[in-house]
């Protein structure tokens, strides 16, 4: 039911089912892997109100809850390097009882494992929630950010036309309105190459 693609490696399809709810890819040379990408196979898909979570095990560190599939959202990409916090979760911990698999260091070389869990939708989003990006984009304002972005942007437009005014601006003083326009298509072509980042070093 489900596939599993390592950045620069083949496809993987040798899902170990645990139970019917529970199955695991083991992840050998898990320490040179920088992204995952986990996915439905073919036509099946969850059972009505289902979908799942995408838990990442790394020897002695424990569990961290990735992500989730869905049928509306039936893969999804990870990045795993250096985005490794233990987060334990109860559904986790079940899925390697029993099953004679184990993450393991040998060699300096790392076999974690990426587990999948089959949950109701409900429950998932629950858990989803509480992943820290969520966490800071429920925690986000809107508005705040919003002011922001425009304080920077002016303060931008300002010390530009400083820079034909000797570097002296008073209410009073006055600026040609092309040098208004020039300002603006340099901003734009900016933000088109490379994002507003420019602006948190503008001073």
């Amino acid at each position: 039911m489900f596939g599993c693609l390592v950045a620069g490696r083949l496809l993987q399809t040798n899902l170990q089912q645990i139970d019917e709810t529970h199955a695991l890819f083991e992840l050998p040379a898990a320490e040179s892997i920088n992204h995952i990408c986990v996915f439905l196979l073919g036509p099946v898909p969850f059972p009505e109100g289902y979908g799942a979570t995408v838990h990442f095990f790394w020897p002695g560190k424990g569990f961290q809850l990735l992500g989730m599939l869905s049928n509306d959202k039936p893969s999804a990409i990870f990045r795993l390097r250096g985005n490794f916090s233990a987060s334990q979760t109860s559904d986790a911990h079940q899925m390697f009882e029993g099953t004679g698999q184990s993450p393991s260091i040998a060699g300096g070389s790392v076999t974690a494992v990426l587990g999948i869990a089959i949950e109701p939708l409900p429950q998932i989003m629950q858990e989803i929630a509480l992943l820290p990006s969520a966490v800071a984009k429920a925690n986000s304002n809107p508005v705040a950010e919003a002011t922001i972005m425009a304080e920077r942007i002016v303060k931008h437009l300002f010390n530009y036309l400083a820079g034909f005014t000797g570097g002296v601006m008073t209410p009073d003083t006055t600026v040609p309105l092309g040098l208004v326009a020039r300002w603006y298509e340099n901003f734009i072509a900016k933000v088109r190459v490379g994002g507003v980042g420019f602006l948190e070093n503008s001073e």
